[in-house]
Order: C-alpha cells, then sequence, then structure tokens
C-alpha cells in the first residue's frame, strides 16, 4: 500500500513498482482508492495501459476502502504475486487522510506499507514522515524526482526519525526510472549491519565515510545517486556523470594520503584544538595530506568539512558542530596555503 501527501508522485511510482517487479517475473497488478482527487483513475489507467499492467478501479463508487478492498479481492483471486494500492493524499496534513489509510490497511492487510516522499520537501519530512508511521506505521519509503536539484537531505532525516529504510529511489519520469537501494545493502550485509550502528552510534570514521562513497560510487550515475549524501556540495554534482565521478575519485585520493590512524579518526588529529575544546585551526597533517594527493590545502579542507557535516547527521546534532568546524578551517587553512 502507498501513503504520502498529493504531489509526491505516488500514482506514478505505484506503476514504476509494478513495472519494476513484473519484469522481475512477477504478475503484477496496480489497484487505484485514491477517489479525492480529480483524474487519479483516469492516469492510473493510461499509465497502467502504456505499461502493460492490469489494474482496478471505478469511476462510480466513491468509497476508498471498498474499491481496495474489491480490487485486491479481485487479484488475489486471479493468482497476481504483486497487488500495489495507490491511496489518496492531500495537499496538507489532514485527519481524514490518516484515518482512510487506516481503514484502507485493515481491509486489505497490506504486506508492506510504503511511504512515497519527494525529495525536495526539506525540512519538513521529519515531522510528515513522523505523521505517517504513526498512522499507518509504513515499512519503507521511496524518494521520488531525485532527476532534480534537491538533494535528499530531507529524505535522510525521514530514515533517522522513522527508523526506516530507503528502497527505492525516482530518479526520472519514464516508468524504468527507478533505482533500487537493496543493491547497496546487499553487497556485505554483515558490513552494512556494522555500519548502521555505527551511525546509530554517531560513530562515523573518515573510513567509514570514504567507504559509503565508494559504495555508491558503484552503485548507478553520480548524478542520480550521489545527491542521497549528506554533505556533498552542489557543485559536486555540476556537470556531466564522468566529471561529477572524477571529482568524487579526487576525494577517494585525498584519503588514500592519510595514515590509518588519520582515517579511523573523527577528523581531529587535523585540527589544532584550543584549551577549552574548540578547533583553532589546521595542523601540519592537512599540508602533508594535500601534497601525497596531489591537490591542494582547501580541497583537503573541504572534504573534511564535508565529512563533518555527514557525521554531525549521523549523531542528528543539527550539525552547529559541525558548521563550527568547517568555519574555523576555512580560515586557518588561507593561512596554510600562504606558508
Amino acid at each position: 500500500m502507498a501513503v504520502g501527501l498529493q504531489g509526491n508522485g505516488k500514482t506514478t511510482t505505484c506503476t514504476k513498482l509494478a513495472v519494476h517487479y513484473q519484469k522481475r517475473g512477477f504478475k503484477s497488478a496496480i489497484v487505484c482508492a485514491d477517489t479525492f482527487r480529480a483524474g487519479a483513475f483516469d492516469q492510473t489507467r493510461q499509465s497502467a495501459t502504456k505499461a502493460k499492467v492490469a489494474y482496478f478501479g471505478s469511476y462510480t463508487e466513491t468509497d476508498p476502502v471498498s474499491i481496495a478492498a474489491q480490487g485486491v479481492a479481485k487479484f488475489k483471486k486471479e493468482r497476481f504475486d504483486v497487488i500495489i494500492v495507490d491511496t489518496s493524499g492531500r495537499h496538507k496534513q489532514e485527519s481524514e487522510l490518516f484515518q482512510e489509510m487506516v481503514q484502507i490497511g485493515e481491509a486489505v492487510k497490506p504486506n508492506m506499507t510504503v511511504l512515497i516522499l519527494d525529495a525536495s520537501i526539506g525540512q519538513a519530512a521529519e515531522a510528515q514522515s513522523r505523521a505517517f508511521k504513526d498512522a499507518a506505521d509504513f515499512g519503507a519509503i521511496i524518494v521520488t524526482k531525485m532527476d532534480g536539484h534537491a538533494k535528499g537531505g530531507g529524505a535522510i532525516s525521514a530514515v533517522a526519525a522513522t527508523k526506516t529504510p530507503i528502497i527505492f529511489l525516482g530518479v526520472g519520469e519514464h516508468l524504468h526510472d527507478l533505482d533500487h537501494m537493496q543493491d547497496l545493502a546487499t553487497q556485505n550485509p554483515d558490513k552494512q549491519k556494522e555500519m548502521a550502528k555505527k551511525l546509530e552510534e554517531g560513530k562515523l570514521s573518515i573510513r567509514d565515510w570514504r567507504e559509503q562513497i565508494s559504495n555508491v560510487m558503484n552503485m548507478g550515475p553520480i548524478s542520480k545517486i550521489a545527491s542521497m549524501i549528506p554533505g556533498l556540495p552542489q557543485e559536486m554534482l555540476q556537470g556531466s556523470d564522468e566529471e561529477g565521478s572524477l571529482r568524487m575519485k579526487r576525494m577517494i585520493y585525498i584519503t588514500d594520503s592519510m595514515t590509518a590512524k588519520e582515517l579511523d579518526s573523527d577528523g581531529s588529529p587535523f585540527m589544532e584544538i584550543a584549551k577549552d575544546g574548540k578547533p583553532i585551526g589546521l595542523t601540519w597533517r592537512v599540508t602533508r595530506v594535500a601534497r601525497g594527493s596531489g591537490t591542494s590545502v582547501r580541497e583537503v579542507e573541504e572534504l573534511l568539512c564535508q565529512y563533518r557535516m555527514m557525521a554531525n547527521m549521523a549523531k542528528q546534532a543539527g550539525g552547529k558542530n559541525g558548521w563550527s568546524v568547517c568555519l574555523t578551517l576555512q580560515t586557518s587553512s588561507r593561512k596554510l596555503t600562504r606558508q
């Protein structure tokens, strides 16, 4: 069962999901239980027909619970493997929407409820995801519109707030523009469990950060995937996928010039710390890493800032410490550059 606010791309995503599973040999169908939005059933009918996916809906029935129950019963009787129920959305979080979701859930008893989340939602993602979690207890998130300029930071907040995984990314308007996140999760399950524990405890080292970037680079086009990484600047994603890939590889080269102690640290070996515990500048290690990697002090500084931003997001500390460190690094890097 797919839930979410209106405009997040639920109907399109439902068709993409059906196509995804149908390509893998599963008999898939869509039930349009969205009776609130005018033209919702027409959109489902058109997209499902184009995708050659079975669908069910009604122009006359106004009760979404009844439509959902009828559609699921029909496709179960016809032995469909995957039945996707598209529910109504709203422009804002209305009590009627949540009541309707609960009623549909009780009627069809879905194996999984999925929250469809717009990548551009920003800071509202946490509150929205919590509200839907309380009402529908969704078990997974699909982030849509990742082909735009949004960096998906809100999606990361939703994951943290609800402890729910992202399973797909919507990366375009075409029916096949849906990237499966399981590829990353199943590369090394034990390693991912270890990483999840570190993120939960807020213990993310530079080595861990580098490993996540390397994994993401192996998943597909940088422009579609890398925007999910907190802390990466917009400039990193500009230009072609090849250019973006080269920029990220340059970041890997920088970490290759770090010692084991530096990689396993939280970045503190690169900072001069005052008696009050606040960073006041950069150490000689930054210059050494820059020379060893064939990059500049500025590039090493930017890498450390990006790492700190992601580490702070893992700690869910609001990023205040990260911004403080970045500002200090930017000031002190000019001094090192002149040396």
